[in-house]
């Protein structure tokens, strides 16, 4: 597309406008792509909190068969067999990266800048991060918590139920992370889609306008070439009628 400032003289004003416009729609573009990668980080977090919730209900429910006083110390060792594994899965979730970010770091929080305006003012977002090391999910991933008797499998169900309990509380914090940056996200686009409409008001030419007038002044120029063509022609039907 054309640009109507084709020299900073024909419009000063106007170039020095767009020119911050064109520094803000930079800012705003990248503020969309941080806001998409934070979104995506915490999906990750999500779906990994997913398969530990899934983890934990089959936890409980092993814990919950280990309680029955029928079963012999061989069926409780299978039990626990499987117990162990799933523990293991719980902790090796707390190591887990995105781009070398961790995902359940124990800082419980993430700061997000989502955007900034041709003032510079910036808004700072803190959002809480689940923590696979608090204690909650500690004591279950420990290889102390055992299913290997009617005392051992009560204690674990208690310490399963707290998991629970926490991770249904870090699944709420990260849903509320995620509706918070899609907002971001979204209100971000509609000021990108404004800025860069406003900015080529200023510095792009109307494609329908100047194609109309285009179009005028071709009809001009042929209606003109047509004129003088009849124009040549008169005279020389007057010689010959004199000839």
């Amino acid at each position: 597309m054309g640009s109507k400032i084709s020299r900073i003289d024909e419009d000063a004003a106007g170039s020095s406008v767009a020119n911050k416009m064109s520094a803000e729609l930079k800012r705003n573009t990248a503020s969309i792509d941080n806001l998409s990668n934070l979104i995506s980080y915490s999906q990750t977090q999500d779906g990994y909190l997913e398969k530990i919730s899934s983890t934990l209900e089959r936890m409980s429910e092993i814990a919950m068969l280990s309680t029955d006083e029928t079963k012999t110390d061989a069926d409780l060792a299978i039990y626990n067999k499987e117990f162990a594994e799933l523990q293991s899965f719980i902790a090796s979730m707390s190591s887990k990266q995105f781009n070398g970010v961790d995902l359940f770091n124990g800082s419980g929080q993430l700061n997000a800048t989502v955007g900034t305006s041709v003032t510079g003012a910036s808004v700072v977002l803190t959002m809480a991060a689940a923590d696979l090391t608090a204690a909650d999910y500690a004591l279950v991933a420990a290889s102390t918590t055992v299913v290997t008797s009617f005392a051992e499998a009560a204690n674990a169900l208690v310490d399963i139920q707290s998991a629970i309990s926490a991770l249904a509380t870090d699944r709420a914090e990260i849903g509320s992370n995620l509706s918070r940056l899609e907002a971001e996200r979204s209100a971000l686009a509609i000021l990108r889609d404004n800025l860069s409409a406003a900015r080529s008001r200023i510095v792009d030419v109307d494609v329908a306008e100047e194609s109309a007038n285009f179009a005028k002044q071709q009809i001009l120029v042929q209606s003109g070439t047509a004129m003088l063509a009849q124009a040549n022609i008169l005279p020389q039907s007057a010689l010959r009628l004199i000839s």
